[in-house]
């Protein structure tokens, strides 16, 4: 076989160069496999130290919490004897104990807070640094001796004159250092502590020129002397500018506290005051609630009672000079009652604004049961109900209630016997309210303000006519003006209280018909509609 004939022999079959045969060289595949176990490896040495660990830290834990009880103190249990969170009976400890470490701390405070802090710490700096020197010299009687002395023995008074000690302190130390005098540890913490006190004190703006002339001071040092070779400059440099820097930042803090510490009492100043303020309109609140409920119903049942005594003794025949007399002081005595209701609502409302009620008794459902009352009065009524009714805000149906009431107390007091017509009107948006008695001619009460026997007086059109155009309708008659005017109670301005209360409207005075009367206007847009009892209906509903 020729050279050339064996070049042309193929190569024997074999398998197909792919996934399963050998890699030929260290291509990208084989890196990234690399690289995870690389990974995994590392996973799997770390997860082994963190077992080690924790178990480590599981064994330790009994020592670790011994030493916090004996630092700290043991916690409180949940209850005296009672199990704590792993099960185990734990007892409460003693009432006035404190931890040993809070405690120790707690009396450095104290120690640091004290007048002889100072003495003392300044003495003892001055003991340590003649004792360092001792070995050195062989009396301290020497330029040594008196520059160590002149370096810690000032700050005996650095709480009284922190700025005189400081130039002291500080140019005895910087004299000892630029005339070659041996470096004591004692006396460069007193002076990196002399540092600390004037940053702590100085303002930032003084603090800052404080550590540009530290620096430049110890860079005099450096370059005129060998004093300080031992030490790396860039040490002493940082010493220098750490010290004025922790004492800024403690002024800092220091005053970030005081200034939390004022804010906060100025805060509770503020909420004390706010506090009796809200106390006192409490108070006045409550106080107009009380006069007006007391108005509202106490006011009415008198005024029924001194009503039906007067007309008794004109509807019952055949009475005698007893009885009369008897029913005449009855009314005298709901009278003078409601003189005395009156002054006792003035003094209840001074200075009192009106508020609606928390918790207001009727509602419009009870309406037929008033109208009853006024009829058995000897009143007469009729109820108009216009539009859809349905259940209202209990404050609205309370405020149109003692409306109507107060309005049938002024038509029994002022028009006894006269006609008054009661309506109610439901719009999508507000409820209407209008009273008006049509002030007709009728046997009206007129107390004898002697204590004698009542008399009946009849007023005929022409009054009727006359008393019209003055809002009266035929009421000047009476001994007790009508509600709201000079004198009187306070009737009117209830009723415009509880109307402008809600944001509507009100108004009261001489119908053009003749007679007086009284409408209102409740809007319903502030209110929401809350569900009525099932058993109750609203006011001229079957």
């Amino acid at each position: 076989m020729t050279s050339d004939q064996h070049s042309q022999t193929p190569a024997p079959p074999g398998p197909p160069h792919g996934r399963g045969a050998p890699p030929t060289g260290f291509g990208a595949g084989l890196a990234h496999h690399a690289w995870r176990l690389s990974g995994r490896i590392v996973a799997g040495v770390g997860q082994l130290l963190l077992w080690i660990l924790t178990g480590a830290g599981r064994l330790l834990r009994p020592l670790g919490v011994r030493i916090g009880a004996k630092l700290y103190g043991r916690r409180a249990a949940p209850a005296p004897g009672g199990p704590g969170s792993d099960g185990r009976t734990r007892t409460a400890p003693a009432a006035g104990t404190t931890a040993p470490l809070p405690r120790w701390i707690n009396a450095w405070s104290e120690f640091t807070r004290a007048w002889y802090f100072a003495p003392l710490t300044g003495l003892a700096l001055t003991v340590a640094a003649l004792a360092e020197l001792a070995p050195r010299v062989e009396t301290p009687l020497t330029v040594e001796g008196a520059f160590a002395v002149a370096g810690t023995l000032p700050l005996v008074w650095r709480a009284e004159s922190l700025r005189p000690v400081a130039a002291v302190v500080l140019g005895a130390f910087a004299a000892s250092l630029l005339t070659g005098q041996t470096v004591l540890v004692t006396t460069a913490f007193a002076a990196l502590y002399t540092l600390y006190a004037l940053g702590r004190q100085l303002p930032r703006q003084s603090a800052g020129a404080l550590a540009v002339g530290a620096a430049v001071i110890v860079a005099v040092v450096y370059l005129a002397t060998s004093t300080l070779d031992d030490i790396p400059w860039p040490a002493a440099a940082v010493a220098v500018l750490a010290a004025i820097g922790l004492g800024d930042a403690r002024r800092a803090v220091e005053t970030a506290d005081r200034t939390q510490a004022e804010a906060h009492e100025r805060t509770s100043e503020t909420l004390t005051r706010l506090t009796a303020v809200q106390r006192e309109q409490a108070v006045m609140r409550e106080r107009a609630r009380i006069a007006r409920e007391l108005h509202d119903v106490v006011a009415h049942s008198v005024s029924m009672i001194a009503v039906q005594a007067e007309t008794a003794p004109y509807t019952m025949q055949n009475l005698s000079p007893e009885a009369r007399a008897g029913y005449s002081e009855i009314a005298r005595t709901a009278r003078d009652a409601l003189v005395e209701m009156r002054r006792l609502l003035s003094v209840l409302r001074a200075d009192a604004k009106p508020e609606p009620e928390s918790a207001p008794q009727p509602r419009l459902d009870r309406l037929p049961d008033l109208i009853d009352q006024h009829r058995a009065a000897a009143g007469q009524v009729d109820l108009a109900v216009q539009g859809e009714p349905r259940s209202l805000s209990t404050t609205v149906e309370l405020s149109a209630y003692r409306i109507v009431q107060e309005a049938l107390t002024n038509a029994r007091r002022h028009a006894p016997g006269a006609g008054v017509r009661v309506e109610l009107t439901y719009l999508p948006d507000r409820l209407a309210v209008r009273v008006r008695d049509d002030g007709s001619a009728a046997p009206t009460m007129v107390l004898n303000r002697d204590g004698g026997a009542p008399r009946t007086a009849v007023l005929d059109p022409a009054d009727l006519a006359n008393t019209a155009g003055s809002g009266q309708s035929g009421r000047t008659r009476l001994e007790t003006p009508h509600s709201g005017e000079e004198g009187g109670g306070h009737g009117l301005v209830g009723m415009r209280e509880r109307a402008t209360m809600l944001g509507g409207r009100f108004s009261a005075g001489p119908a053009a018909e003749g007679g007086f009367l009284v409408e209102a206007e409740l809007p319903l847009t502030r209110e929401e509609s809350p569900t009525r009892d099932p058993g109750s209906q609203p006011p001229g509903r079957p």
